[in-house]
């Protein structure tokens, strides 16, 4: 299995271990499904017994990546350029980095995942893992329990994909994807966008479901998909591959400059007064913290194994619902009140509005990670639903609670509005300022990774580790100077919510589920498939002008 996603885990030794290896394809492909599956099953099967063939462009390095990103491995703390250069892992892929062998057969089928200069002049055909220099291996003590698993589990995607995701960890997964920095602009949009914009909400969150739905189908209609750049590459070709792919990039992108930006927004709340001369340049609280929180992070994106963060950051959905908790007890417990009746309508924020409400449901990009980690498949469209469901009354609740406290007053982090002294109000602000610290790291990893498949494999072999720590260093303070430039949170949250979200989320699933299954669909798919997508870039198209504009109106104020 050359050239598929099974070249990111190990590789066989022999002859033999192939035929092994074919045979248990065989074998494999005449299992039942265990988990119910009636209408999956027969693609199942031949995911099993067919090669990836979606995974040998750029980007190579999103499944493992993105799945760091979302999951909750282990935590193993070493840096980057250490004698023993190793590589990222995760939790879910701990036991999908290997081959679904007997126990027996495990201990002569390792080899390491970056060949050295001698297996590359051996076997020059192979595709470059110039991106994969950088990630860590399975630890000893933990492979042999994580390959006895997956020999056990049934696989419907590709080989190396192991299923061992219950639905539970789907669930937190999910939410910890959904539950980001966007849950603290709601009230912000409330305020923008009035009473009736909060139907926006309710509207994104039910068509995003759908999409999310369509995600799966396409993810079955072939065998080897198991990305949304996968995805892309089925429906339209390398082209698609590599335009999802840079949309998804620029979305994490975004996120770490939103991350600075909420940084220098609450740390400069606490500590108005702070400020730095230095060498003739002035920096007051807002840039300072910037920087501070810039040089912060920068050694956890050095990070060669990122497990730790990936553990730490899991608690995100802790850190939603406590902020969420302590924004109630202020309104509700310490008197805050609630002292306006709100807008019914306002039509002249109401295009920030759909940005904001937009970006809320910005998980797509790891929904089929999501899907193919898990032990039992046919859950997903539960666990899909129920991190909607929670997500979403969250986040109204959210919006519905900041606006009658805080009025046309009302920030663009709910943070910013509530009262100092109050102990509530620290917790919330400090849990908001320490959490983007955990997850920074992993937004930008995906990014570095992608960029380093670009490096010719002649460099990365000689100093991997040096590129690797300035490709990580630029597109860090890169971040700082973006977050410097336009540092207004609400909008820039918004423009991310209208041009990237809407595409992600809305248009491109849409898209790419009518043209895979463009045989089988029926009329009242096609005709809701176009329905959503004409909202998507209506919405996208209002959003992004109007995010555009204010900024640029404010950028010459």
């Amino acid at each position: 299995m050359k050239n598929s996603a099974s070249d990111h885990s190990l590789y066989i030794e022999s002859e033999e271990e192939e035929d092994e290896e074919k045979v248990f394809g065989r074998n494999g492909g005449e299992e039942e499904d265990d988990n119910g599956n009636d209408s999956d099953s027969s693609a199942e099967i031949q995911q099993q017994n067919q090669p990836g063939s979606y995974n040998t462009s750029w980007p190579q390095s999103y499944r493992q990546s993105i799945d760091l990103y979302s999951s909750v491995p282990s935590p193993s703390l070493t840096f980057l350029g250490t004698p023993t250069l190793q590589r990222l892992s995760s939790s879910f892929l701990s036991s999908s980095l290997t081959r679904r062998h007997t126990p027996e057969s495990l201990s002569s089928v390792t080899k390491p995942l970056l060949q050295t200069d001698q297996a590359d002049e051996k076997q020059p055909h192979q595709q470059r893992r110039s991106s994969y220099a950088l990630l860590p291996p399975i630890p000893p003590s933990r492979r042999s329990s994580s390959l006895i698993k997956a020999s056990k589990s049934h696989v419907s995607h590709e080989l190396p994909t192991s299923r061992n995701s219950s639905f539970t960890q789907a669930v937190l997964n999910g939410m910890n994807v959904l539950c980001g920095v966007g849950i603290l602009s709601t009230p912000y949009a409330a305020k923008e966008g009035g009473w009736l914009g909060l139907s926006i909400l309710i509207i994104f969150g039910v068509l995003s479901f759908y999409t999310g739905l369509l995600l799966r189908r396409c993810l079955d209609s072939e065998p080897g998909l198991q990305t949304y750049p996968d995805i892309g590459q089925a429906a339209f070709g390398t082209a698609g591959r590599l335009v999802i792919s840079i949309i998804l990039y620029v979305e994490l992108y975004a996120s770490c400059v939103e991350y600075i930006i909420l940084e220098g927004d609450n740390l400069s709340s606490l500590f108005p007064n702070a400020h730095l001369s230095f060498c003739g340049f002035n920096l007051n609280s807002h840039h300072l913290f910037a920087l501070m929180t810039t040089l912060a992070v920068l050694p956890t994106v050095w990070l060669r194994d990122l497990r730790v963060l990936s553990y730490i950051s899991a608690g995100g959905v802790i850190a939603s619902v406590l902020v969420v908790l302590c924004l109630f007890w202020v309104g509700l417990i310490d008197q805050v009140g609630f002292h306006t009746k709100g807008t019914t309508l306002n039509l002249t924020g109401l295009p920030v509005a759909i940005g904001l409400y937009g970006f809320c449901y910005s998980g797509h990009a790891v929904f089929p990670n999501i899907y193919t980690s898990m032990e039992k498949p046919n859950q997903f469209p539960k666990v899909l639903l129920t991190c909607f469901l929670i997500c979403t009354s969250m986040y109204a609740g959210v919006a519905v609670m900041g606006y009658t406290m805080f009025g046309e007053s009302t920030s663009s982090q709910f943070t910013l509005n509530m009262p100092q002294g109050l102990v509530a109000s620290k917790i919330a602000v400090w849990t908001t300022v320490v959490n983007p610290f955990t997850k920074y790291a992993l937004t930008i990893s995906p990014v570095a990774l992608s960029l380093e498949e670009l490096i010719p494999s002649k460099h990365l072999r000689s100093h991997p580790h040096i590129y690797a720590i300035c490709i990580r260093t630029v597109l860090t303070f890169s971040t700082l100077f973006v977050g410097l430039a336009i540092p207004f949170f609400g909008l820039v949250l918004s423009l991310i919510g209208s041009l990237l979200t809407m595409l992600v989320t809305l248009i491109l699933p849409c898209a790419c589920f009518l043209s895979i299954l463009r045989a089988k669909v029926t009329w009242y798919q096609v005709v809701l498939c176009i329905f959503i997508a004409v909202v998507g870039i209506i919405s996208s198209a209002i959003g992004t002008y109007s995010a555009l504009f204010q900024i640029i109106e404010k950028l010459r104020s």
